[in-house]
């Protein structure tokens, strides 16, 4: 028995001291265990790095590169071809910001961000509370309020810029529905055309904004609706009281989404009014500006600084956003934001 305990005691695992003031020992781990340990965290972090890698790449090459070049170029009177040699230090950003031009396409895209939220919102919330209830074609009446987000902005814009035209096929059906009154010129009257544009806007993105409200109604327990009915709340209460709430989070994110799109909003705008009717009309726009004054003009240079400054205003809006609006959502989510 004593050869055994003997042995039982040899071949035991080192102690280290006492632990504070308690009796009970900490058990040191062997170094294979340390050093098992060591080799895992850097293999995490290995594969990491390779699965980021790829996207790091694509980011840095096609974000961050073509801004710093635009920030470069802005600071020279650059015509496209050649090194950049006539250096005009800030004229290009000065030129910018006392352009008349370029006021009315800010104040144009803040006209389309805000009617896009105040009329999309709304609008994209009362269809999905509406698909979200069982009833015949539920499916088909989602395709078909999807497929306009689908189509191609040429196909949209080439469509509604011939259906739009003094002669086209809207003033034609006003005029055989009796309501000649209401025939106008959509497109070229500048008192008009910002709501044409608007109008093309919502029809286009309405079905995105409720796809996404489908999406979030999607999460929100039905227990929760089925209790409050019990309780004797009507449906109206229980949407105001319970949906719009949990609908919070989805409904910032597309918010979000559709303020970014209207700051940067280029294609529509350009192929139904093209370079120049656009800028008469009334509907010109930052990127439409930097198009027109950059690259139609041959002035790169200056192109490159409103790229800038359309790049500046979005990231400025983006950041204010995500602090005073985002933050709660996104806090939650991040891993140890709550510590």
């Amino acid at each position: 028995m004593a050869a055994h305990s003997e042995g039982t005691s040899a071949a035991a695992p080192t102690r280290t001291g006492v632990v504070g003031g308690g009796g009970s020992a900490a058990v040191a781990l062997p170094p294979a265990r340390r050093r098992s340990r060591g080799s895992g965290s850097w293999r995490a972090r290995l594969e990491i790095a390779l699965l980021s890698a790829p996207a790091l790449v694509v980011f840095l090459a096609f974000v961050i590169f073509p801004v710093a070049m635009a920030a470069y170029y802005g600071f020279f009177d650059w015509h496209g071809y050649g090194k950049a040699t006539d250096f005009v230090g800030f004229r290009n950003y000065t030129t910018i910001l006392e352009d008349p031009d370029f006021h009315s396409a800010l104040l144009h895209n803040g006209l389309i961000v805000v009617f896009s939220l105040v009329i999309q919102g709304p609008l994209s919330i009362l269809l999905a509370l509406l698909l979200n209830r069982r009833m015949r074609g539920q499916s088909l009446l989602r395709v078909l309020l999807f497929v306009p987000y689908v189509i191609a902005e040429v196909v949209v814009g080439t469509g509604w810029s011939l259906m739009l035209q003094t002669d086209g096929a809207v003033n034609g059906l006003l005029q055989k529905a009796g309501f000649t009154a209401l025939k106008t010129d959509w497109l070229s009257s500048p008192s008009v055309a910002i709501w044409t544009l608007i109008g093309i806007i919502t029809w286009k993105y309405v079905g995105f904004a409720v796809i996404i409200m489908l999406a979030g109604l999607q999460g929100i327990p039905t227990e929760l609706n089925e209790a409050a009915a019990i309780d004797g709340a009507s449906y109206w209460q229980i949407q105001r009281r319970i949906t719009l709430p949990l609908l919070g989070p989805t409904l910032r994110i597309w918010a979000f989404l559709s303020i970014i799109g209207a700051l940067q909003l280029f294609d529509l705008t350009y192929i139904v009014w093209g370079q120049y009717i656009s800028s008469t009309a009334g509907t010109s726009t930052m990127a439409t500006y930097m198009v027109s004054n950059g690259r139609n003009a041959g002035a790169f240079g200056y192109g490159n600084a409103v790229a800038v400054v359309l790049f500046l205003i979005s990231l400025v809006v983006a950041l204010i956003y995500q602090r005073f609006v985002l933050r709660r959502d996104t806090q939650g989510a991040l891993t140890g934001g709550g510590r």
